[in-house]
């Protein structure tokens, strides 16, 4: 039988995350594309023990559970939220999903209509771009700068399209590690409180910061926007993030927190999707997070230790000849380097070479519409390790030398 596949799914057929997760289970392949934390530095014992704890509770682990998610969980969200990021919340304000991907997927479907405009933080998640494209939604791009979203074109866009909402991630953005000043981020909350536009805030990327300071300061510093949100009573900030990059992604837990008629009606569309997510997973982040010997500001503390190693070996590595003509802005936290590739170079047939040698890196394309970033590579150095990240940078240094060997 032949299949007719609705139009808007033409970019998710033909996507190159196609091609990197195909090669990305054979055994020699060094894959620098993925959004994966390493592995090695999961509390695998500790979670361990936290399974036989909520197993040996009873079959009540393997039951059914709310649609908005485990209790328990949510309220130590809340608690955690307040004593280290200054959101005052409730737990029924918060609803638990299955990733960070979920939450933005509800919200979308939610709120849009095919042709509505959305305005992005420009570059974006690929997995936003893909939950948009496939509720056929009118893609904005917004630009900025090293501190964020420019206010006056934000504006500008606001006033010509009258978007639904805004996506953007101030801390440690996906995929260029931007962090937003403080008075930017006052900046583009006081638009979109004023021009009635929801601002969807991820944070999934918020814990990973490298310059030392403890989560107090560092939140006192640069706080969320949910937290800053309090004109009219509030309700301009979606806040959604996940534990998928700070303690396990196969636990597959996230969380959208906002206005309660917002989380409300998000948690019913989740009744459609799926029920609920994972009721014995999120009661084993709970066992691990609140009643076992983990430590959750020592664990986020030694993840930013060995990133900001991996970051540090990897702009080490950008120093070496093949990788001249290229620049790129060192972020201050997340997973990602962002590289502007020299003159003429586009990345998709620079990933079609990489491929053929065994590496990969995601194209600047997959986080833009059009060809606005085909220039840009991003590369993860959180996954590899010391070894596979020389070679894996080897490798692609050597694909970029034949090709401005050619031109």
């Amino acid at each position: 039988m032949k299949y007719f596949f609705a139009s808007r799914t033409n970019r998710l057929l033909s996507s190159p995350l196609r091609d990197i997760r195909d090669m990305s289970g054979k055994e020699y392949f060094i894959s620098l594309a993925e959004e994966l934390p390493a592995e090695e530095l999961f509390p695998f014992k500790l979670l361990e023990q936290a399974a036989l704890s909520v197993f040996s509770s009873g079959p009540s682990a393997l039951q059914y559970g709310e649609p908005a998610g485990y209790p328990p969980l949510r309220e130590w969200l809340n608690k955690d939220w307040n004593e280290r990021k200054g959101i005052r919340t409730v737990s029924d304000q918060i609803l638990l999903t299955t990733g960070t991907q979920q939450a933005i997927d509800l919200v979308m479907r939610l709120l849009l209509e095919p042709g509505d405009s959305v305005l992005v933080e420009h570059p974006t998640s690929p997995g936003c771009l893909e939950v948009l494209e496939m509720q056929g939604a009118t893609i904005v791009p917004v630009f900025g700068d090293q501190d964020g979203i420019l206010p006056d074109l934000l504006e500008q866009h606001m006033q010509q399209v009258r978007p639904k909402l805004l996506f953007a991630a101030p801390s440690f953005s996906n995929p260029t590690g931007i962090l937003w000043s403080m008075e930017r981020r006052e900046a583009v909350l006081d638009l979109c409180a004023r021009y009635g536009v929801l601002l969807v805030e991820d944070d999934s990327y918020g814990e990973l910061h490298f310059d030392g300071l403890e989560p107090a300061a560092f939140y006192h510093k640069y706080p969320s926007l949910f937290a800053l949100d309090t004109a009219d009573q509030g309700g301009h900030v979606l806040y959604i993030g996940s534990f998928s990059k700070t303690v396990a992604p196969a636990l597959r837990t996230g969380w959208a927190a906002g206005h309660p008629a917002l989380i409300e009606a998000m948690t019913s569309l989740k009744r459609i999707a799926d029920g609920q997510s994972s009721p014995m997973n999120q009661r084993l982040l709970y066992e691990l997070l609140a009643q076992s010997p983990f430590r959750w500001g020592d664990h986020l503390a030694m993840l930013n230790r060995e990133y900001k190693t991996r970051l540090k070996l990897m702009l080490e590595l950008l120093k070496r000849p093949g990788w001249k003509g290229c620049s790129y802005n060192i972020p201050q936290g997340g997973m990602y380097l962002w590289v502007q590739l020299p003159e003429g170079l586009n990345s998709e047939a620079l990933l079609k070479a990489a491929l053929l040698k065994g590496v990969s890196f995601l194209p600047g394309t997959v986080c833009s519409t059009g060809t606005l970033d085909q220039r840009y590579i991003r590369l993860n150095f959180s996954r590899p390790g010391r070894d596979e990240l020389l070679l894996g940078m080897n490798l692609i240094s050597e694909a970029i030398s034949e090709f401005t060997a050619r031109s």
